[in-house]
Formats: structure tokens, sequence, C-alpha cells
């Protein structure tokens, strides 16, 4: 049946035929014949009715059908509420996550919970490389004096990727060690020492190789020997369950233990969901997390275990202290009460979708672990905080450790 819908554009009209002229009257033939006829009058269905030429039953144009595009009114918002579902399915269990962790912010901290007098913090290479010099050394030590900082760690690497560390790297660490102990009494100075490992990329170092690591055993006796008073370990990105690493980090704690030094490390933050860094690794190369039993592996292995609780992408103050509270109870429940815990501190600004500055604060990530110490375990005394890091750190960031958590 011809399609008798309206269109969607109106057609351009056609030029109206001519009108057909009425025959002359021709005079009667004497004899009473009629006389000749003229062409037929025109079929009405031989008229061009439109621009396709169809007419209805009526002889009136018709419409052509339009071309079907698969975008019609149905099929768009068919479109629509796919698109609708699948945002709905991705972002209400995200929302779900951000307000737990808003609630999570809310309360007050238990009395007492403040420094044990056990807080650590990450220092630059300035400190052993020449920059630094009596003054700059002299100034640090009355900021800190006041504080309950009471260990270092001296970023003294890298390391290279064989796992060897050049003396040339660290000319006046004896210069800082001996400064420290004169200055700042019973302060420890730990070498800090790193490396990328090569995880999610060709370059870095390779743990699975057994040479490797017993070359980062070496160079740990070896800043041992310079006089360090501890070995700081941070190799990223530190996938979750990596067994050589805690291979490592037991051959480590026998080489510190024989020398009475401390070993301690920088640790990925945990799961804020049950298996999310298993979850990652399937989209990303970077899973960024630790299981929390891994992370309790690693913690009976050291002295002194720091969670990088920063860089959470968290856009918000209240959301950011939220995870801070939950990443502390989550390392308190795994950490033996033998080994330090210490939840680190942005002492930095940056912008970016990893780290809103308006929203990891100093302020929200004391408040943060201030919670999680007062519901998890409000009288742990092997806990502190350590600020990250001391080049970049501004006034603010002193202040509101200070007003937050010294007292």
């Amino acid at each position: 049946m011809a399609n008798t819908e309206p269109r969607d554009t109106e057609p351009t009209p056609e030029p109206e035929a001519e009108p057909t002229p009425e025959p002359k009257a021709e005079p009667k033939a004497a004899d009473g014949d009629q006389p000749p006829q003229g062409p037929p009058a025109p079929d009405p269905e031989s008229r061009t009715g439109g621009a396709g030429g169809n007419q209805n039953a009526e002889g009136e144009a018709e419409a052509p059908e339009p071309p079907r595009t698969g975008t019609g009114p149905r099929t768009r918002t068919r479109i629509r509420r796919t698109a609708l579902a699948v945002l709905l399915v991705l972002l209400l269990p995200l929302l779900a996550a951000e307000t737990a962790l808003r609630v999570t912010y809310m309360g007050d901290p238990a009395d007492g919970t403040h420094t044990r007098n056990r807080d650590a913090m990450w220092l630059g290479h300035a400190w052993v490389d020449g920059r630094k010099t009596d003054a700059d050394l002299a100034a640090f030590a009355r900021r800190v004096k006041t504080t309950g900082i009471r260990d270092l760690y001296v970023h003294t690497g890298p390391m290279e990727h064989d796992g060897t560390l050049p003396a040339s790297r660290y000319p006046r660490a004896r210069w800082l060690i001996d400064a420290v102990h004169r200055e700042l009494p019973g302060v420890r100075v730990q070498a800090f020492l790193g490396d990328v490992l090569a995880t999610e990329g060709p370059d870095g170092m390779v743990l699975e190789r057994a040479g490797t690591r017993a070359a980062v055993v070496r160079s740990a006796a070896q800043v041992l020997d310079a006089g360090y008073d501890g070995v700081h370990l941070d190799l990223e990105p530190l996938h979750s369950g990596d067994r050589n690493y805690l291979a490592l980090l037991d051959d480590l704690r026998e080489t510190t233990r024989a020398r009475d030094a401390r070993l301690s490390v920088a640790a990925h933050q945990i799961d804020p969901l049950p298996a999310l860094h298993t979850v990652f690794g399937v989209f990303t190369e970077h899973p960024k997390w630790w299981s929390q039993e891994f992370f309790g592996q690693v913690a009976r292995r050291v002295d002194q275990i720091a969670v990088m609780t920063y860089d959470t992408a968290q856009p918000l103050e209240s959301t950011y202290g939220g995870y801070v509270a939950q990443q502390t109870s989550l390392a308190l429940e795994v950490t033996p009460p033998t080994t330090h815990l210490l939840i680190g501190l942005p002492f930095y600004h940056e912008s970016n979708f990893d780290h809103w500055g308006h929203a990891e604060t100093v302020a929200a990530a004391v408040r943060g672990a201030r919670l999680g110490l007062s519901r998890t375990d409000a009288d742990r005394e092997l806990f502190g905080l350590a600020p990250y890091i001391d080049f970049a750190a501004t006034e603010t960031n002193w202040k509101e450790y200070r007003e937050g958590w010294v007292r």
C-alpha cells in the first residue's frame, strides 16, 4: 500500500499543468454527421502527482517513503535508556562508596589519640649530595624538636636496576648523620633506598632475579656501614602478593638485625573494597592497592611500615579524611603490635586526577588517622604519622600537623 504519512520536509511544488483548451464547437455538417473528434482528454492517472509521481486512490499526490536510517525516535530513545542504565551501573557503587567514606569521617576522635613521639618524615636527596648546609640543618632541627618526629627517611638512592648503589650518590651522608645526632638526640637517620620495578613496563628492577635481590641486600649493608641507623625501602609499583619481595625482606631483616639497625618500608594502600586490586588488574596494568593479607605479611617482616596515604583521587576533604580513617583501621587490623605503623601525610600541594590539593589536606589526613586509631586500637603505642616530604612542605602543612596531632 502506498505511504500516505506526512513527509518530514515539504516537497518542492511542481509547476501547474497548462489547462487543456476547450475544443471549439464545430458547425454541424450539413448532412448531420458529427465533426471529427479531437484528441482524447488526458487520463487522470497519467498526470504527475508530485515528486515521485505516486498518487493515492483519490488521485492525490503521495509522499515517497523515507529511507530507514536506524536513528528514528524509538531507536534514539532506546540508546538514551541504555546509556543511562550503564551510567547508573557505574555511578551507583561509586556514589555509595563515597557516601560511606563521608560517614566514616564523621564523629570525634578519642581522647589521647595524639602523637606518641614515634612520627617519621621523608627527606629529599639534597641532604646527602652537598646542597644542604649547617644552617639548613640548624633551621630544620628547630622545627622538628617540638614535634613527635623520631625517624628521618633520607633519600640516599636511587639504586641501579641491578640492585647496586654507587657510593658517589651520598657523599655527605656522614655529615648529616653526625649533625642530626648532635642537634636532635634520639632521632634516627635511615637510608631511603628506592627504585622503579619492571612490573608495568620494560625498564626497572626485576625482583625475580636472585642476583638482584642479593645486590639490594649488599647495598643495605653498605649504607649501614656508612653510619645510617636503618634502611627504608621503597620499591614501586609493587603488586600485591609478590613473593620475591617477601623473600627480599627476609634477607634484609637478617642484615639489619645483625647490625642492630631498623628495617622500614613504604607500603601501598590497602584494598578499600575486597579484592579491588584484582579488579583493577583486569582492566589496567596498575592494580595500585595491596590486599590486606599481603600488607600483614609485609608488616610482620619489618620494624616499621609507612602507608603512603596520599594520591588517592578523592575529590572532597571529607571523603579523603574518611579514606585515611579506613586505611588506618585496615592497617591496624593486620599489623602486629611489635611493628611500628605510620600513616603518611601529604606535605605537598598538587592538583590533578590522582591528587586534588583542595581535598588531600594535612588536616583531613590527621583527623582521619585519629578516627581510625580511635575505632580500632586507641591505645596502640607503636603508631605515628609520617609527613612526605620536607622540600615541598608549606607553613600550612606544618601548622595543621601540629594543631591536629602534636598539640
